[in-house]
């Protein structure tokens, strides 16, 4: 999904010293943000915002629906570049066709990952299908690391079985957890799964006590390590747990979507729909984008306009940091 806000916030983002101990479960809650047009479809953002701007290497986290197409409009998104990062598509209903400049053509589904890399350069994009009546999911980032951030362009398909634990059914897309992992190779250590906790039900997950995690909650009140957290809300847990305890605190079915990775220790410049390094990576990326450069290729069969990059802010790009980890986390 394409950062189609007017004015974009530049963000400089990485890891901060350690400091003051923190709270076990940090609330993060969501900005509403249109996707343009007079019907546009409005998402709910988490990341990035001034409280936190990483979660390992999630740097954008974006929660829609359900929205009912015939009000909204769906989504119809032009085409558009990234780079420096991958794009993560995860359905609950609905239908989005995906393009790409790859060639890709492909359908994102409820319960299907779809992993588009953009390193140096790529174009792409996403638009509801006619069969769509009510449309619902999420649309994450992930920043790639230096030694990667140049990479090929990449797309990458799969659709996780449900693995049974006590309380919940969890679908893993991306790394471990639950006894299954995902075969999407990533370029940093995460974790991406759906868990859909039972009425009433409790559950404890291992997790890996090197990743910080984030646990983003679609439907229902969820308590997170003894912190109810409301749809909508992100409730960010630091490293140093080895186990997190997630409970249903409704008589019906609760949904999150579990995000998790090691610390992300390389600063970042995040403007738009570019991720590099310096504010001279944006200009030089913006450039290229505004004159058609090869770099972002071409998207094929979509009928209409590519979307301009917004104007570039009168300043160069200032840094930002997380806030400081507690003393004694990894």
């Amino acid at each position: 999904m394409s950062n189609v806000e007017v004015a974009p916030a530049a963000l400089r983002c990485g890891a901060a010293e350690p400091g003051e101990v923190a709270p076990q479960v940090e609330v993060l809650s969501a900005r509403d943000v249109p996707l343009g047009g007079p019907r546009a479809m409005t998402v709910r953002r988490t990341l990035p915002q001034r409280a936190r701007t990483l979660i390992g290497a999630w740097c954008f986290v974006d929660h829609y629906g359900p929205d009912d197409v015939a009000v909204s409009g769906g989504m119809d998104v032009a085409p558009h570049p990234h780079t420096g990062l991958q794009t993560v598509s995860w359905l609950f209903s609905g239908e989005i066709e995906h393009r790409d400049s790859m060639g890709s053509h492909a359908l994102v589904r409820p319960g299907e990952l779809n992993l588009m890399t953009g390193g140096h350069g790529i174009s792409h994009t996403e638009v509801s299908t006619p069969s769509t009546t009510v449309l619902h999911g999420v649309q994450l980032w992930v920043a790639l690391p230096a030694r990667h951030r140049h990479t090929g362009r990449d797309f990458r398909h799969h659709a996780p079985a449900p693995v049974r634990v006590e309380g919940a059914d969890v679908r893993v897309f991306l790394g471990s957890l639950a006894g299954d992992t995902s075969p999407v190779p990533t370029f940093t250590p995460l974790l991406g799964a759906e868990v859909i906790l039972d009425p009433g039900a409790s559950t404890t997950l291992e997790t890996d006590a090197g990743f910080e995690h984030g646990l983003l909650v679609d439907q229902g009140t969820i308590r997170l390590a003894g912190t109810p957290l409301h749809a909508a809300e992100l409730g960010y847990v630091t490293t140093g747990h080895d186990t997190l305890t997630l409970t249903n605190e409704t008589n019906a079915p609760a949904r999150a979507v579990l995000l998790g990775g090691a610390p992300f220790e390389e600063q970042i410049v995040m403007w738009w729909n570019f991720v590099g390094r310096s504010h001279e990576d944006i200009v030089e990326a913006r450039e290229a984008w505004q004159n058609a450069s090869d770099r972002f290729g071409h998207v094929d069969g979509y009928d209409g306009e590519r979307i301009p990059a917004p104007a570039l802010p009168n300043a160069t790009i200032a840094p930002r940091s997380n806030p400081a980890r507690p003393k004694g986390t990894r």
